[in-house]
């Protein structure tokens, strides 16, 4: 479960075992959790986060669209 980056109280990463899923990624803070995918940045799935910090974390997974993309490619590229 590689952690890609965190800001403040929000981790995001991915599942190692996911590489058959369009490129997306997990955030979770405290027991909320939501899941986005990457190519054309939406929310895939939602557990607990009010609309509000939803759309904040729109805009984080927007503004690091490219690094998410190229850790997700990286590291599924190596296991091949």
């Amino acid at each position: 479960m590689p952690t890609v980056l965190r800001i403040g109280p929000y981790r995001f990463y991915f599942y190692s075992n996911e590489p058959n899923e369009p490129p997306h990624i997990h955030i979770d803070k405290d027991d909320l959790s939501a899941k986005f995918w990457l190519k054309k940045v939406s929310i895939a799935e939602n557990i607990g986060f009010a609309k509000k910090e939803l759309n904040a974390l729109h805009k984080l997974v927007e503004e690091h669209q490219k690094l998410f993309l190229d850790k997700w490619y990286g590291y599924f590229s190596c296991k091949d």
